[in-house]
């Protein structure tokens, strides 16, 4: 059974998600569909690579993911079918592609092939879908699509270093409040070199100058800091949902873009 995600900006209000699902179940009933998330921020190319990025390796190669972020198709921006580490994914060469790989991914296809009905509304349900039941059902990429050499990039905001400190931003807020930078645990050893630091994200009297392994770490309420399952530096607040104080990006005032400093050695 072949495996179709969806990562979306639709939300869960309007019929959108159920209609692609429709269109799925309509060309390849065998199909098991997945939620990645419905609720990225609406034509947030960033939020939705870094979504589907943490999401897709946990799935059994072979799987495609259909992106119905930004979709829509025009001279400049053709939809691709694109394989990459085993997967393929489905969706419009808006500069995504290039966020959610380490380099180039290792096929891409110009979609080309003859579509059922006028697609310009609503290409994720009239292209995306066609395309992803098509490579579901066996199908290869040459057959709806030419083969192309390079994709659109966007280049996403990385750390600025200096020996003493490392400059980056949130990338992500999760639904509890948790706020996940772009500073690696890898940036973080290199730069660091072992010293005493002071990770700075709004008021100095919130900075953090230890880090975790996980949130229980600390008691209910605390703020803490640690390198998640993905090797990103994440600020939280351990059970700090609404309803009990709040989650970091509340508590703190932070949000996605917001930038994130960490200070190595002294520092005043």
């Amino acid at each position: 059974m072949s495996i179709i995600t969806l990562t979306t900006d639709m939300g869960l209000k309007d019929h959108y998600v159920a209609t692609v699902k429709g269109a799925i179940w309509t060309q390849f009933p065998e199909a098991r569909i997945v939620d990645v998330s419905h609720s990225i921020k609406p034509f947030d190319n960033g939020q939705a690579a870094f979504v589907l990025r943490q999401a897709y390796p946990e799935f059994p190669r072979g799987t495609i993911h259909i992106i119905g972020v930004n979709p829509e198709a025009d001279g400049q921006t053709p939809h691709l079918v694109v394989r990459h580490d085993g997967h393929f994914f489905v969706g419009a060469d808006n500069g995504i592609f290039s966020l959610l790989f380490d380099g180039p991914p290792h096929e891409a296809f110009e979609i080309t092939m003859k579509l059922d009905h006028d697609h310009v509304a609503f290409p994720t349900r009239s292209v995306f879908v066609k395309a992803a039941c098509h490579i579901a059902r066996g199908g290869t990429m040459d057959v709806i699509g030419r083969k192309v050499v390079s994709i659109r990039e966007q280049i996403g905001f990385q750390p600025a270093v200096d020996p003493t400190s490392i400059r980056g931003k949130v990338v992500y807020v999760d639904s509890y409040g948790n706020v996940v930078t772009n500073v690696r645990k890898q940036l973080f050893d290199e730069i660091g070199k072992g010293r005493t630091f002071r990770i700075g994200f709004g008021h100095r009297d919130d900075d953090i100058t230890k880090l975790h392994a996980t949130y229980g770490d600390v008691p209910n309420g605390e703020r803490l800091a640690f390198f998640n399952a993905t090797g990103l530096l994440e600020i939280a607040v351990n059970k700090g949902v609404e309803g009990s104080g709040g989650g970091a990006s509340r508590l703190f005032g932070v949000r996605q873009d917001d930038a994130v400093r960490v200070d190595f050695g002294e520092w005043r």
